[in-house]
């Protein structure tokens, strides 16, 4: 079985977005990457760590809903 993967990157991660976008492009299962808009590599700015924990959550819960069927 291959895992489906969630990357979520800050948009302002200058440098981690392109290594992102070059896992992305090889990897061969059901994949997502995000940008959260205002962010950098620690998502130490207002509001972004729950951005992306929603993020996270709402992948999880559609991927382990449907995987338990």
């Amino acid at each position: 079985m291959k895992a489906p993967t969630l990357l979520i990157v800050g948009e302002n991660d200058f440098g981690v977005i392109e290594l992102n976008e070059a896992v992305y492009d090889r990897l061969r299962c059901e994949k997502r990457l995000v940008l959260i808009p205002g962010a950098t590599h620690l998502f130490e700015e207002p509001g972004t760590p729950q951005k992306a924990a929603l993020i996270a959550k709402e992948w999880f819960v559609e991927h382990i809903q449907r995987d338990a069927k």
